[in-house]
């Protein structure tokens, strides 16, 4: 082990220590939840009691960074490894992997051994600490032979979110020696209200007052047993959504450019695998085919942008191409059906675009318990931020490839208003 590794070991324990400060001695105890589509604009306007509940007695960052692509299976993979698609491996929804053995076609998959970096409650296991997953992209199937404990499979998206926090607390209810400190949980959140509406919808909104609901059920749960003293609940979302208007095929591109190639694409991403990988000629074609189409830039994908963190030895193609809102890609009857609602003067949504340059890609991160500040705000974070921190909570290494740090949940204490005297002052 290199020095720069135990320094980074021993900086994580000490703010481990920090994070627990005035804690019981009582072994702690984490629950995440995922809200899948939320952004941070949309609970600011709903009302949602046990959201603001949350942040008045917890703490709020100002927004959190998902991955590029911030896609559903991409972000969640971020928040279990702490680390970003390159090195993960989940580079899309679905996407292809040709120099895998076996099946080489991920497809919203369930199986967890196509993650190539470690996942949190499998980091969590391997330090003994108890597990239990309720839906997580990588988590319904073991990994490398590893598994959490505890967990519900195979996923059912008609399991509805009442279901999971009657589960979550009967799992605290298990006795002290099959009990799990390290629980996380995939919520529906407003995604399809927001890919069907649009992210600015009354359906949305309908969408997280459901959610909600049964965040406060949680909430009186945890109340009721007295647990906030050893317990920590992190509300995170795997990315934000905005709205689209305009729908580009790029199948459709690569085919009139006349590439032979699998085209496989999601909102903002299209991953173009070369029939003849190594023709620098049909790469070129493949890349100048979008040309001219506003919103789409193609790169070489030994050449994409580095900081994005896509580029993935053998699972984005030769040639990625990446839209910019208002343009999503869209094909088949997925895109017609598009087209014609918006032609009939329907709002819909889209998410996956690059979250630095478009800031409603922006997820969210509320927490409170053990270790939290009080109505405290925090800066910006990263979705890669969410392992390291869990495990600091938990007083164990984060996941083994995780580049995150442990985020202080102890943030800023909220600024006093200022008296009617002071502010007649002010100026």
């Amino acid at each position: 082990m290199g020095a720069t590794w135990r320094c980074a070991l021993t900086l994580t324990g000490l703010l481990a220590s920090v994070l627990v400060a005035g804690a019981t001695t009582a072994e702690p105890t984490v629950i995440v939840l995922s809200w899948d589509g939320v952004a941070g604009h949309q609970i600011d306007r709903a009302q949602l009691p046990g959201l603001t509940r949350v942040a008045r007695e917890g703490v709020r960052a100002e927004t959190l960074t998902p991955p590029f692509p911030s896609s559903t299976f991409p972000s969640h993979a971020t928040l279990a490894t702490g680390t970003y698609p390159d090195r993960h491996g989940i580079v899309a929804n679905h996407f292809i992997d040709p120099m895998r053995s076996g099946d080489t076609e991920f497809d919203y998959d369930a199986d967890a051994n196509w993650f190539e970096a470690e996942p949190l409650w499998i980091a969590a296991e391997r330090q003994g600490v108890r597990s239990a997953v309720f839906f997580w992209v990588g988590a319904e199937t073991d990994w490398r032979g590893q598994r959490a404990q505890l967990r519900r499979a195979p996923f059912d998206s008609g399991v509805d979110e009442r279901e999971k926090v009657d589960q979550i607390l009967a799992w605290l209810d298990l006795p002290e020696d099959e009990r799990p400190r390290l629980i996380l949980s995939y919520w529906r959140g407003s995604d399809r209200a927001g890919h069907r509406h649009g992210p600015d919808s009354e359906e949305v909104d309908r969408a997280l007052r459901g959610q909600d609901a049964q965040l406060v059920r949680l909430l009186a749960g945890l109340d009721a047993r007295e647990a906030w003293p050893d317990t920590t609940l992190l509300i995170v979302s795997d990315h934000g959504m905005t709205e689209v208007t305009e729908a580009v095929d790029a199948g459709a591109v690569i085919k009139r450019a006349g590439v032979n190639a699998r085209v496989i694409h999601s909102s903002a991403v299209a991953n173009i695998h070369l029939d003849a990988p190594s023709d620098p000629g049909a790469k070129r074609r493949a890349i100048a085919a979008f040309d001219g189409i506003e919103g789409v830039v193609a790169h070489d994908a030994l050449r994409t942008p580095a900081a994005l963190r896509y580029r993935h030895p053998s699972r984005v193609g030769q040639v990625v191409a990446i839209a910019r809102p208002p343009v999503v890609f869209r094909s088949g009857l997925r895109g017609w059906g598009q087209q014609l609602s918006w032609a009939l003067g329907g709002s819909t949504g889209a998410h996956g675009f690059e979250p630095d340059s478009v800031p409603r890609m922006g997820a969210v991160l509320l927490a409170v318990g053990r270790g939290t500040g009080q109505g405290a705000r925090l800066p910006a974070a990263r979705a890669i931020d969410i392992a390291a921190t869990v495990a600091a909570l938990l007083g164990i290494d984060p996941p083994a490839q995780s580049e995150g740090r442990a985020i202080d949940l102890r943030g800023e204490p909220p600024k006093p208003s200022a008296s009617p005297t002071t502010a007649g002052q002010a100026g």
